[in-house]
Protein backbone atom coordinates (compact mmCIF):
# COMPACT_ATOMS: atom_id res chain seq x y z
CA UNK A 1 0.00 0.00 0.00
CA UNK A 2 1.90 3.10 -1.16
CA UNK A 3 0.92 6.58 -0.48
CA UNK A 4 0.84 8.88 -3.55
CA UNK A 5 -0.55 11.93 -1.60
CA UNK A 6 -1.66 13.60 1.45
CA UNK A 7 -3.52 16.09 2.84
CA UNK A 8 -1.33 17.92 5.60
CA UNK A 9 -3.09 20.83 6.31
CA UNK A 10 -6.42 18.58 6.56
CA UNK A 11 -4.64 17.20 9.69
CA UNK A 12 -3.44 20.82 10.99
CA UNK A 13 -7.03 22.55 10.24
CA UNK A 14 -9.55 19.45 10.68
CA UNK A 15 -10.34 18.01 14.39
CA UNK A 16 -10.65 13.90 12.25
CA UNK A 17 -14.08 12.19 13.95
CA UNK A 18 -13.75 9.21 11.80
CA UNK A 19 -12.19 7.68 8.49
CA UNK A 20 -13.91 6.33 5.15
CA UNK A 21 -12.08 4.58 2.26
CA UNK A 22 -13.39 5.11 -1.33
CA UNK A 23 -12.29 4.15 -4.88
CA UNK A 24 -11.77 7.00 -7.20
CA UNK A 25 -13.47 6.95 -10.78
CA UNK A 26 -10.45 8.10 -13.21
CA UNK A 27 -9.47 7.83 -16.91
CA UNK A 28 -6.59 6.22 -18.04
CA UNK A 29 -3.76 9.02 -18.41
CA UNK A 30 -5.27 10.03 -15.03
CA UNK A 31 -4.55 6.75 -13.52
CA UNK A 32 -1.34 6.95 -14.78
CA UNK A 33 -0.36 10.76 -13.33
CA UNK A 34 -1.67 9.59 -10.41
CA UNK A 35 0.75 6.49 -10.21
CA UNK A 36 3.44 8.41 -10.51
CA UNK A 37 2.60 11.10 -8.16
CA UNK A 38 1.31 13.93 -9.34
CA UNK A 39 -1.54 14.83 -7.47
CA UNK A 40 -2.40 17.82 -5.11
CA UNK A 41 -5.18 17.41 -2.24
CA UNK A 42 -4.76 20.74 -0.98
CA UNK A 43 -7.31 22.84 -0.86
CA UNK A 44 -10.12 19.13 -1.81
CA UNK A 45 -12.84 18.63 -0.42
CA UNK A 46 -15.35 15.78 -0.28
CA UNK A 47 -19.24 17.03 -2.02
CA UNK A 48 -22.49 15.26 -2.57
CA UNK A 49 -24.59 15.63 -6.15
CA UNK A 50 -27.84 13.80 -6.70
CA UNK A 51 -28.10 11.73 -9.98
CA UNK A 52 -30.73 12.02 -12.58
CA UNK A 53 -32.67 9.14 -10.59
CA UNK A 54 -32.21 11.21 -7.19
CA UNK A 55 -29.48 8.84 -6.27
CA UNK A 56 -26.62 10.96 -3.42
CA UNK A 57 -23.40 10.67 -4.88
CA UNK A 58 -20.15 11.68 -3.28
CA UNK A 59 -17.53 13.39 -5.73
CA UNK A 60 -13.71 14.99 -4.21
CA UNK A 61 -13.74 18.69 -5.66
CA UNK A 62 -10.35 21.29 -6.46
CA UNK A 63 -8.15 18.42 -6.65
CA UNK A 64 -5.30 18.72 -9.39
CA UNK A 65 -4.88 15.98 -11.19
CA UNK A 66 -2.40 17.58 -13.99
CA UNK A 67 -2.08 15.69 -17.38
CA UNK A 68 0.11 13.27 -17.98
CA UNK A 69 3.67 13.98 -19.31
CA UNK A 70 3.86 10.89 -21.65
CA UNK A 71 0.23 11.26 -22.91
CA UNK A 72 -0.72 13.33 -26.01
CA UNK A 73 -2.39 16.41 -26.20
CA UNK A 74 -5.48 17.02 -25.35
CA UNK A 75 -7.13 20.40 -25.41
CA UNK A 76 -10.62 19.52 -23.97
CA UNK A 77 -8.58 18.24 -20.67
CA UNK A 78 -9.84 19.62 -17.16
CA UNK A 79 -7.15 18.85 -14.12
CA UNK A 80 -9.58 20.32 -11.53
CA UNK A 81 -12.60 18.51 -12.56
CA UNK A 82 -14.88 16.85 -9.87
CA UNK A 83 -13.98 13.32 -9.68
CA UNK A 84 -16.97 10.90 -8.44
CA UNK A 85 -16.58 8.48 -5.34
CA UNK A 86 -17.00 4.62 -4.99
CA UNK A 87 -19.22 4.04 -1.53
CA UNK A 88 -21.18 1.03 0.15
CA UNK A 89 -25.09 2.46 0.15
CA UNK A 90 -24.89 1.73 4.24
CA UNK A 91 -21.89 4.49 4.05
CA UNK A 92 -23.55 6.73 2.05
CA UNK A 93 -26.64 7.17 4.13
CA UNK A 94 -24.70 7.23 7.43
CA UNK A 95 -22.55 10.34 5.94
CA UNK A 96 -25.74 12.07 4.44
CA UNK A 97 -26.87 11.89 7.76
CA UNK A 98 -23.69 13.49 9.58
CA UNK A 99 -23.12 16.48 6.78
CA UNK A 100 -26.53 17.75 8.26
CA UNK A 101 -24.97 18.14 11.80
CA UNK A 102 -23.79 21.77 11.83
CA UNK A 103 -20.28 21.85 11.59
CA UNK A 104 -19.32 18.81 10.16
CA UNK A 105 -17.87 18.66 6.21
CA UNK A 106 -15.73 15.49 4.88
CA UNK A 107 -12.57 16.43 3.90
CA UNK A 108 -9.91 14.54 1.84
CA UNK A 109 -6.98 12.70 4.01
CA UNK A 110 -4.74 11.02 1.66
CA UNK A 111 -4.35 8.95 -1.59
CA UNK A 112 -3.09 5.62 -2.35
CA UNK A 113 -2.70 2.25 -4.07
CA UNK A 114 -4.22 -0.86 -2.96
CA UNK A 115 -2.99 -3.21 -4.80
CA UNK A 116 -3.69 -2.16 -8.58
CA UNK A 117 -6.48 0.32 -7.42
CA UNK A 118 -6.72 3.82 -6.38
CA UNK A 119 -8.29 4.89 -3.20
CA UNK A 120 -8.76 7.36 -1.57
CA UNK A 121 -8.78 7.88 2.66
CA UNK A 122 -11.23 10.75 3.26
CA UNK A 123 -12.62 11.80 6.87
CA UNK A 124 -15.48 13.28 9.11
CA UNK A 125 -13.98 16.20 9.83
CA UNK A 126 -14.85 19.41 12.24
CA UNK A 127 -13.20 22.62 11.84
CA UNK A 128 -10.35 23.64 14.56
CA UNK A 129 -10.27 27.67 15.77
CA UNK A 130 -7.53 29.22 16.25
CA UNK A 131 -6.90 28.47 19.90
CA UNK A 132 -6.86 24.92 19.37
CA UNK A 133 -4.50 25.55 16.53
CA UNK A 134 -2.24 27.13 19.37
CA UNK A 135 -2.68 24.68 21.80
CA UNK A 136 -1.91 21.73 19.04
CA UNK A 137 1.36 22.73 18.19
CA UNK A 138 1.97 23.68 21.90
CA UNK A 139 1.54 19.85 22.70
CA UNK A 140 3.74 18.40 19.74
CA UNK A 141 6.48 21.14 20.97
CA UNK A 142 6.13 19.89 24.11
CA UNK A 143 6.36 15.91 23.23
CA UNK A 144 9.55 16.69 21.12
CA UNK A 145 10.98 18.35 24.17
CA UNK A 146 10.28 14.95 26.24
CA UNK A 147 11.47 12.11 23.56
CA UNK A 148 14.69 14.15 23.21
CA UNK A 149 15.04 15.09 27.03
CA UNK A 150 14.49 11.25 27.18
CA UNK A 151 17.40 10.04 24.51
CA UNK A 152 19.73 12.07 26.27
CA UNK A 153 18.99 10.68 29.93
CA UNK A 154 18.67 6.80 27.82
CA UNK A 155 22.23 7.43 26.45
CA UNK A 156 23.68 8.81 29.77
CA UNK A 157 22.36 5.45 31.95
Amino acid sequence: MATLATNKKAYFDFEILKTYEAGLVLKGYETKSVKSGQIKLKGSYVTVNYSFKGKPEFYLVNTHIPLYKHASNMPDYEPDRPRKLLLKNKEIQYLLGKRQEKGLTLAPLKVYTKQSLIKLEFALVRGRKKYDKREVIKKREQDRKIRTLTKRRDKII
